[in-house]
């Protein structure tokens, strides 16, 4: 099972810097702009208001606590939504 963080950012937030080398590592995310969530084949997404930092992480399911804690910790996220898609 596969879910996705929608992602929003602080103004002027670094989103290079939202997970740590060993978050990435251990639970394999993948973070992704709308255009490069596009090109891999996710549909449906809305494009972010102009001037608003977006990204989309992609993990399994397994991981979806430590990925959540570690926005929720964030004072680069303003907002973030989960979407479920399947496998």
């Amino acid at each position: 099972m596969l879910v996705v963080f929608e992602v929003h950012f602080a103004p002027g937030a670094d989103p290079d810097a939202l997970l740590s080398a060993e978050t990435l590592r251990e639970t394999q995310a993948q973070i992704m702009t709308a255009d490069d969530a596009a090109k891999v084949g996710f549909t449906g997404m809305t494009p972010p208001p102009e001037g608003t930092e977006v990204r989309l992480i992609a993990v399994a399911s397994k991981d979806q606590r430590w990925i959540q804690r570690a926005l929720e910790l964030s004072d680069a996220v303003a907002s973030f939504r989960l979407h479920d898609v399947g496998a």
